[in-house]
């Protein structure tokens, strides 16, 4: 094992959310006089925190997103989150590898601390996280492409930058890997490796990551 600590993206990595959550913002985006297809979500917004979304619509259109977007968003994300969702196929061994070998593991989410806990809850794997290993985009200033949550998670859990390896699925998330100096696996079961410029190494199969990190079987 190569790392002393192993931080997880949690949406689409973890939690099978993203396909859910893109769907329900592409639609609601519409609905509010910005049409947004599918795929226009997972290319403008996957792996940001929300406030990214309010952004770039004011950037393309001018006009402000209603002061209830938020609340309404949530809502409807957990509302689908309790309904549907599951773990990605295979995290739960990945999780028992590291557990079972004492490696360190944490997650930094771009996503609020209630959507992480809600989602874990929904997916049943919330008995592998301790509160102190969760850290939300709102724990710091500056969401993903920014460094500065995963700076920040490496800092908590007291392990330096270097001595880090990240696992993502979204091009922001790689992004902000890469500029807080960490390797980082980009898992490829949304988005294509050619999507996800920059990283260490690609796997489209959540298992393979077990030999990716050097754990034993």
């Amino acid at each position: 094992m190569g790392y002393d600590l192993v931080i997880f993206d949690n949406d689409g990595v973890l939690v099978d959310s993203e396909p859910l959550a893109n769907g329900i913002l592409a639609g609601y985006l519409s609905e509010l006089g910005h049409p947004t297809s599918y795929d226009d979500s997972l290319r403008d917004y996957m792996g940001a925190a929300v406030h990214r979304v309010h952004d770039v619509v004011f950037e393309r259109s001018g006009a402000r997103l209603p002061a209830e977007f938020d609340e309404t968003l949530h809502a409807r994300t957990f509302a689908a989150f309790e309904r549907e969702l599951k773990p990605v196929p295979g995290v739960e061994e990945v999780l028992g590898a590291l557990t079972a070998q004492g490696v360190a593991y944490c997650l930094a989410s771009s996503g609020s601390h209630e959507r992480i806990r809600v989602g874990h809850r929904a997916a049943g794997i919330d008995g592998w996280f301790e509160e102190e290993w969760i850290y939300s985009a709102d724990d710091v200033g500056k969401g993903k492409p920014a460094p500065d949550l995963y700076l920040h998670a490496a800092d908590q859990m007291g392990v330096l930058p270097a001595r880090c390896v990240v696992v993502e699925d979204s091009p922001l998330g790689v992004e902000a890997a890469v500029a807080a100096g960490m390797d980082v696996f980009a898992f490829t079961g949304m988005m294509a490796a050619e999507r996800l410029p920059g990283a260490t190494g690609y796997f489209g199969d959540m298992k393979q990551l077990i030999g990716l990190l050097g754990l034993e079987t």
